[in-house]
């Protein structure tokens, strides 16, 4: 059976309208249900342990990159503050030249943060296996999440999925996210509501667990 031009652009008019409500749905979702739980340094409740989420240390373009810089300075501010005993950093090592784990340990040391007090998180390939692993790799349920506060709704909500007692700091210094940014963090948030309750998405690699040497 033939459809004539004008059923099929119908079609495409409410298919992609259909998509864009679904995305905006699960965007008021993910924000709405997680936004009460985002602190700053100054009013965050005490844990024992802060996850600071991985990125790059540069941009694109070879410039440090702020996010990085942002992340490591509110992480060193917590521990110095008393308000976290232990970090764990988590992020993507897929060669030996790419390492955000190592270039984290090496950030907060320079920031006056002693290397036992800091564990390396190697597997967190997204934001998705850095929060899993945490809980059941590294034993830990109840977590502060550092990241910038566009992530950190994500970050938050799918915590919240596994049962997590987290909250999160934002990181921002009120720098802008830049337009390509915000889009893909729309739809990153749309992909983790389909990747928890559609196609139940758990993290590549989990492994034996591994307890924090957190100072009493």
């Amino acid at each position: 059976m033939k459809i004539s031009l004008a059923k099929f652009l119908r079609l495409g008019v409410w298919l992609s309208i259909t998509l864009i409500l679904f995305v905006l749905g699960t965007n008021i979702w993910v924000v709405q249900s997680t936004k009460s739980s985002i602190y700053t340094i100054d009013t965050v409740p005490l844990n024992n342990v802060a996850l600071v989420l991985g990125t790059s240390k540069r941009t694109v373009e070879g410039k440090p990159n702020r996010f990085f810089v942002e992340r490591m300075n509110t992480a060193a501010s917590l521990h110095l503050d008393q308000k976290i005993k232990h970090i764990i950093v988590s992020g993507d090592n897929r060669t030996k030249y790419y390492n955000e784990p190592r270039d984290m340990l090496q950030a907060l040391g320079d920031l006056d943060i002693p290397e036992e007090d800091i564990s390396l998180d190697f597997a967190g390939l997204r934001t998705l296996d850095s929060v899993v692993r945490c809980t059941e790799v590294f034993g830990q349920n109840k977590v502060t999440i550092v990241t910038q506060e566009f992530h950190c709704y994500r970050s938050l909500f799918i915590a919240q999925y596994f049962e997590m007692e987290a909250v999160a700091v934002s990181a921002d210094n009120g720098g802008p996210i830049g337009n390509a940014l915000a889009l893909r963090e729309v739809l990153a948030r749309t992909m983790a509501v389909l990747d928890l309750y559609v196609l139940q998405r758990k993290p590549k690699y989990l492994g034996e667990e591994i307890i924090l040497p957190i100072k009493s």
